[in-house]
């Protein structure tokens, strides 16, 4: 099979939820393709199947997270990413991986940091408790120097605003002057999103 005809099976397989579980060792099988493409692709599907079934993923997890040391940028950026997805499904999956995900946050690669935000972002909607001592790590991806990056940040506070708001507001007038002086509006709002959530006035006290 080509690696354009790989690649469209693959595709097909994506959009047939009803075949995913039967399919988790066959999909885990590619990760050993010489194809960057479907490798990649393999991960974000393996992160997708792990979100809905983690019961069975069996060593699946331990084979994603083998691609965090990837010289490839998107093979990174889909394997922190895929973790994300599974630890959303079961925390315990990715446990053993989790503090690991944290050096991503200053990877060189932005598409490499915007995927380590959202795979937090899955993970703390249903595992919040671990990320109050690493709040300073997104407190500096606020700041970052990709637009694309500085979008998102404010949706980890977002997310744990309505979970663990104590871990929010710490930030909030960091958030604020932000939701302020950004030059992007996207952030702005996002920040103004943030600081509601977890409960604070977007306007500072007069």
């Amino acid at each position: 099979m080509t690696e354009s005809e790989l690649y469209k099976e693959l595709g097909a397989l994506t959009k047939n939820r009803d075949r995913w579980e039967a399919n988790i060792p066959y999909v885990l099988s590619l990760l050993t393709s010489g194809s960057v493409k479907i490798r990649a692709k393999a991960l974000w599907l393996l992160g997708e199947m792990g979100l809905a079934f983690p019961a069975s993923l069996g060593n699946g997890a331990s084979a994603v997270a083998s691609f965090l040391g990837s010289t490839e940028p998107i093979l990174r950026e889909r394997a922190v990413n895929a973790l994300g997805r599974i630890g959303r499904g079961d925390y315990t999956l990715v446990e053993p991986f989790w503090s690991g995900l944290f050096r991503f946050a200053r990877d060189e690669e932005a598409n490499v940091r915007l995927s380590f935000i959202w795979a937090s972002e899955n993970i703390a909607a249903n595992t919040p408790d671990p990320y109050g001592p690493y709040m300073p790590v997104f407190a500096e991806l606020l700041h970052d120097g990709n637009e694309r990056v500085r979008m998102e940040a404010p949706e980890i506070f977002r997310v744990l605003g309505k979970r663990r708001p104590e871990f929010v507001r710490p930030y909030i007038d960091r958030l604020r002057t932000i939701s302020e002086t950004d030059v992007n509006r996207v952030v702005r709002i996002h920040c103004l999103g943030a600081i509601r959530a977890a409960g604070a006035n977007p306007a500072p006290a007069k």
